[in-house]
């Protein structure tokens, strides 16, 4: 049974959730303020998180910064009133995997948390022993069976998003990617395309790949998309 972390201050939006959770299956825990859910988010197993970001205490933004400083895999999902492109991009920013607007139909809920748990499963690392699948470009690497990445030797600390938006240029090197397309392979919802959320991914994703004046990958082509490849063409 997965164990999820619901942080909501909201009582009978936290009655509502818990009950559907339940009966889905889920193991609901809950946190009333902001300050009570991370310590139980940090000091317990769960398998998602659910959080809104207007909390007592530690806001639901303060959670997924500090959080991610120590538990970079864990499926963080934001539940907010707060429905602005500017409030989605901001708690991507900080590290949250998705971002459902209040008020949302439950089953739009339960098929987000179990596509969350689903790529949670799929970038985890591999303990049997197996053929690994690596691929290269330049002096990047990364291992998708051990879910690891680096540059020059030097391993690179890539959140669960961060890994997948990477893994899918290195499926697809040399091929222009439109954002379109980077939004439905790597978040796989119908996020509002007016946002910048892969602008600021890829963005992310270049400051940790290319760090130390490294050979530049990730390049932008100007009204398509992005490409990764070994040099300018």
């Amino acid at each position: 049974m997965k164990k999820i972390l619901l942080i909501e201050d909201e009582a009978h939006v936290v009655s509502f959730i818990k009950k559907g959770l339940s009966e889905e299956g889920f193991e609901v825990s809950v946190a009333f303020d902001g300050n009570t859910g991370f310590k139980m988010a940090t000091e317990n197993q769960f398998d998602l998180l659910i959080v809104d970001i207007m909390l007592p205490g530690k806001n639901g933004l303060e959670i997924c910064r500090e959080l991610r400083k120590t538990n970079p895999q864990i499926p963080v999902l934001i539940l907010s009133a707060l429905g602005t492109s500017e409030n989605i991009v901001l708690g991507l920013e900080t590290g949250a995997d998705d971002y459902l607007v209040k008020p949302f139909k439950f089953i739009e809920l339960v098929a987000r948390i179990r596509t969350l748990l689903r790529r949670a499963e799929n970038t985890a690392p591999v303990t049997e022993q197996a053929q690994d699948e690596i691929y290269r470009i330049a002096d990047l690497e990364l291992n998708d069976t051990t879910k690891t990445v680096s540059r020059d030797g030097i391993k690179v600390s890539l959140t669960s998003t961060e890994y997948r938006l990477l893994l899918y240029f290195m499926r697809n090197r040399g091929k222009v990617l439109s954002r379109i397309d980077i939004l439905e392979e790597v978040w796989g919802l119908d996020f509002d395309t007016g946002t910048n959320v892969v602008d600021v991914y890829v963005n992310y994703l270049r400051k940790k790949i290319e760090a130390n004046n490294n050979q530049r990958l990730l390049h932008t082509v100007i009204g398509m998309g992005y490409v990764l490849r070994e040099e300018e063409q």
